[in-house]
């Protein structure tokens, strides 16, 4: 394989594909970026990172549904306007920063829309893992100590958000199978299994 390669996961929530993104970074030896992308975006910016944290996959609303292909382009807003903490400038620097990351090394990179941030680069690896309702809450439930209701509860909430997050920023839909290379449902196999098959896929480009 030659070149920087990527493997992007979106999760449904309780689907595990958090976990399973560690231990695939773990086994290749790549970098791993989830939340600490908040942090270099604010490093870059100048912004505060709880204002990146804020407006993490839950500050936008889906009354307006923006097309991100003005927002991948490299621009950011300049300090000097009034919109230079509006949610799509915050969104500008996660996605500068994760374009810069996807150049520069191997990694693994959760969430934040980094299937779409990274569309039209190659060696990219767009996964997103998911699992039925009942797998999702038994898994929350261990997790957190949670009843089935408030499991459930948190499920709908978070993926409601997330979903409106990636419309929001790329005008699709976050299920949409056509926006990534491997679906996988996770209650199916094992965290190894599921490892062995975005490998295999890695080993194949």
């Amino acid at each position: 394989m030659e070149g920087t390669h990527v493997i992007t996961i979106a999760r449904g929530y309780g689907s595990g594909g958090k976990t399973m993104g560690k231990m695939l970074a773990e086994e290749l030896g790549w970098s791993y970026y989830d939340r600490d992308l908040l942090r270099l975006a604010s490093d870059e910016s100048g912004i505060s990172e709880e204002l990146f944290a804020r407006a993490d996959e839950s500050g936008v609303k889906a009354r307006l549904f923006r097309i991100a292909r003005d927002v991948f382009d490299g621009q950011v807003i300049p300090p000097d306007r009034d919109d230079f903490i509006s949610n799509e400038n915050l969104f500008r620097y996660q996605a500068k920063i994760i374009r810069r990351l996807a150049a520069q090394e191997n990694c693994v990179i959760i969430g934040r829309c980094a299937n779409y941030v990274l569309r039209d680069m190659p060696n990219v690896i767009k996964v997103y893992v998911h699992a039925p309702e009942k797998y999702c809450i038994r898994t929350v439930m261990s997790m957190y100590g949670l009843t089935n209701e408030e499991a459930s509860k948190r499920i709908r909430e978070i993926d409601k958000r997330r979903g409106a997050y990636y419309r929001y920023f790329t005008g699709h839909d976050w299920q949409f199978a056509d926006d990534y290379d491997l679906c996988i449902d996770s209650s199916r196999m094992s965290w190894e299994k599921c490892i062995q098959i975005v490998r295999a896929y890695l080993e194949s480009m």
